[in-house]
C-alpha cells in the first residue's frame, strides 16, 4: 500500500513539474505571434503612410511643371497675341519703324565706337614725327591713323605751307564736314521717334470711330459692341510708346557719344595748332 502511494506521489509530481514547462511553452508562442502580427501591422502602416506622402508630391509635381512651362511661354505668346489683336495694319507700320530705327541705330553705334579716337597718342605720335622728319612724316602718320580727329590733322598739315591761319583755318573747316559725317542719319531715329506714337494714337482714333460705329448700329450701348474697337486703340498705342522709348535710349546714346567726339576733336586740334606753331618757330 505504501509502495503504491509512493508510486502515486512520484506520478503526481511529474505531472505538476510538466505543466508549468507546458503554460510557459504556450505563452512563449503566444508571445511571439503576437509580436510579430504587431511587426507586420507597424510596417503596413509605415508603408500606408509613406504611400500616402509620396501622393500628394506626385500630384502637385505635374501642376508645378505646368505653371513652369506657362510662365515661360508667357511672354513670347502674349506678345503675339496681343500684336495680331492690335489690327496689324497699324501695328505692322510700327513695327516697321522700330526695326529700320534699331538698324540706323545699330549702324551709327559702331561707327562711332570705330570712329573714336585716341587723341593723346596720335599728338604723341605727330609730334615725335615732326622732331625726326618734318611734316611729311607727320602727314604719313594721319594717313595711317583711322578717325576723324586724324583727317582733320592731315588737312590742316597740307597748309602748312600757308601759314599757321590757313592751318586753323583748314582745320575748323574740315571739323564741320567731319561732324557731318557723324551726325548722318541720326535725324531719321528722332523721326522714327515721333512717328512710332502718333501712328499708336491714330490707331487709337480709328478704333474708338470703329467702336462707335458699332454703337450706332446695334442703338445700344454693349461691353461686347466697343470692347474690340477700345482694345485695338489701347495696343496700338501701348506699342508705339513701347518703340519710342526703345528708340528714344539708342538716340540719347548717340548723340552723347557724337558730343565726346567733337569735344575731343576740339581739344586735340587746339593742341595740334600749338604744337605746330612750336615747330615753325623753332625752325625759323
Amino acid at each position: 500500500m505504501k509502495k503504491a502511494l509512493s508510486i502515486l506521489a512520484v506520478i503526481g509530481f511529474l505531472l505538476l513539474g510538466t505543466f508549468p514547462l507546458v503554460a510557459q511553452e504556450d505563452n512563449s508562442t503566444d508571445t511571439t505571434e503576437q509580436s510579430e502580427e504587431a511587426m507586420a501591422d507597424s510596417t503596413m502602416a509605415d508603408s500606408a503612410a509613406a504611400s500616402e506622402e509620396a501622393a500628394p508630391a506626385e500630384e502637385t509635381t505635374p501642376a508645378t511643371t505646368e505653371e513652369e512651362v506657362e510662365e515661360e511661354r508667357t511672354f513670347h505668346q502674349v506678345l503675339k497675341e496681343k500684336f495680331i489683336e492690335g489690327d496689324p495694319s497699324f501695328m505692322g507700320v510700327v513695327l516697321l519703324a522700330l526695326i529700320l530705327g534699331l538698324a540706323i541705330s545699330i549702324e551709327r553705334i559702331i561707327y562711332l565706337n570705330l570712329a573714336t579716337p585716341n587723341a593723346k597718342k596720335l599728338l604723341n605720335q605727330i609730334e615725335d614725327a615732326l622732331q625726326s622728319g618734318g611734316v611729311e612724316k607727320a602727314k604719313e602718320v594721319c594717313r595711317n591713323t583711322r578717325g576723324p580727329v586724324a583727317s582733320i590733322f592731315y588737312q590742316g598739315l597740307e597748309r602748312m605751307d600757308e601759314g599757321i591761319e590757313m592751318v586753323e583755318k583748314s582745320i575748323v573747316s574740315y571739323g564741320s564736314v567731319q561732324m557731318g559725317l557723324l551726325e548722318r542719319n541720326v535725324s531719321w531715329i528722332s523721326l522714327f521717334i515721333a512717328l512710332a506714337p502718333m501712328l499708336g494714337f491714330m490707331g487709337t482714333v480709328i478704333g474708338m470711330i470703329g467702336a462707335f460705329d458699332a454703337i450706332e448700329a446695334a442703338g445700344d450701348i454693349s461691353p461686347s459692341l466697343v470692347a474690340g474697337g477700345i482694345k485695338v486703340a489701347l495696343l496700338t498705342t501701348v506699342f508705339g510708346l513701347i518703340v519710342a522709348i526703345i528708340l528714344q535710349i539708342f538716340y540719347n546714346y548717340i548723340i552723347a557719344k557724337i558730343d565726346s567726339i567733337t569735344n575731343t576733336m576740339e581739344d586735340a586740334s587746339i593742341t595740334m595748332v600749338d604744337m605746330l606753331v612750336k615747330y615753325q618757330t623753332s625752325n625759323q
